[in-house]
């Protein structure tokens, strides 16, 4: 099979920048692959299902910019293509008179990145949320949900619809690379091409290696568990809930998330997965887990983050140490009040220093791009992520 593009995966980032390519260049050949029966099938199909605002990302970086220009590309397409969507808006709560100064800040860093946003008085806030603690907070009207999932699947009509190819069951198993094309074979198909570009997600730094580059950082899987507000405790959070982060870590914690269906999440934790599949609590994959654990950037970040992971894992065993971190947020919550369900799986790189990268990160050759890092808010910024890769390919046509 021969084709101009071959992007390898099937979640939104991938399905995004197919789009993006064939509304820009109709006449390319574009070809995408993904190794699961269904698209979307890991962390999009797992996504907490929020419209981000860009508030938290520091201003100039590229989570900053993509994601304002993302969420805005979202909500067109969401409306042109009839997909529900809401802007509901959040809250974020300070707990106490000590996390004050980190709340500004963030209030700052929204300010600086054209973020609609506001600090508000407890009196306010128990108007928006009136079962939330905090002292104060930041209103963020601007905050939406989506079912990311839904979009993935009219994004991959619109893309077969434009004579785009989307072949499902079909991973990559060996790249060849010359002056001239790349070459990806699955599982049944020789797969000629001009250009890769590589979306995998949860395998983007095997793949980076597949095809002749060296990541500059590798994928440890962290899982997310959530549970989910049973029906008489729903009305406990009216919208979006969520604590002011810690900024030593990528992770936004412990937060309530109204899904565009109407149930509420809450969660999630964040995990070593033991496999980067490995969505089960007792789910292991030896190889995957073996890879983290000796890989020397995982060791330092561990050593110097041991506190932390041994407070996660306690929460993913201990019931009542979730439903503690929870009554944080709503100290009405009880255990009776939530029940868990499905978790997630966060593609989180990891730099051989130890550091977690936080930024997105895109590597590229003359004929291969790599998408090695794209993290929350990737799935708000996808169709900006797509078109800044169609940007980068467009000189080379």
């Amino acid at each position: 099979m021969k084709t101009d593009i071959c992007i390898i995966g099937g979640g939104i980032v991938g399905l995004a920048t197919a789009y993006q390519i064939l509304k820009k260049h109709p006449l390319k050949k574009i070809i995408v692959l993904e190794k699961e029966s269904s698209l979307a099938k890991h962390q999009t199909g797992h996504n907490s299902g929020v419209l981000h605002s860009g508030i938290y990302y520091k201003p100039g970086s590229l989570k900053a910019s993509n994601c304002r220009l993302g969420k805005k590309a979202m909500e067109v397409f969401c409306r042109e293509q009839d997909i529900e969507h809401e802007l509901c808006g959040k809250v974020i709560v300070a707990l106490s008179e000590e996390e004050l100064p980190r709340m500004e800040k963030i209030f700052q860093r929204g300010q600086e990145n054209g973020v609609n946003c506001e600090i508000i008085s407890r009196e306010r806030l128990l108007e928006i949320e009136p079962h939330a603690a905090g002292v104060q907070a930041i209103h963020v009207p601007e905050c939406g949900i989506v079912n990311y999932k839904q979009v993935c699947l009219r994004l991959g009509e619109i893309i077969q619809e434009k004579d785009g190819l989307v072949l499902l069951g079909e991973g990559a198993s060996r790249i060849e690379s010359s002056t001239n094309e790349v070459i990806i074979h699955t599982r049944t198909e020789s797969i000629h091409a001009s250009y890769l570009i590589n979306c995998a997600g949860l395998h983007s730094d095997r793949i980076t290696q597949m095809g002749g580059n060296r990541a500059p950082a590798k994928i440890i899987p962290f899982k997310g568990e959530y549970y989910e507000l049973t029906e008489d405790a729903k009305h406990l959070c009216k919208n979006l809930i969520y604590p002011v982060p810690d900024p030593q870590f990528p992770f936004l914690g412990v937060h309530f998330t109204r899904m565009i269906d109407g149930s509420v999440e809450c969660g999630p934790n964040a995990v070593l997965a033991f496999g980067r599949e490995a969505y089960g609590k007792f789910d292991l994959n030896l190889k995957d887990l073996l890879e983290s654990i000796f890989y020397p950037g995982f060791q330092k970040m561990a050593i110097k983050h041991w506190r932390m992971g041994w407070g996660e894992m306690w929460r993913s065993y201990n019931k009542g140490a979730f439903v503690k971190a929870l009554r944080r947020l709503i100290p009405e919550i009880e255990s009776k009040h939530i029940y868990s369900v499905p978790a997630g799986i966060r593609a989180q790189a990891v730099s051989p220093d130890g550091a977690m990268v936080d930024d997105f990160l895109i590597q590229e050759n003359s004929r291969v791009i790599n998408v090695c890092n794209a993290p929350s808010p990737a799935a708000t910024a996808s169709l900006t992520i797509g078109a800044t890769i169609v940007e980068n390919l467009a000189a080379r046509f």
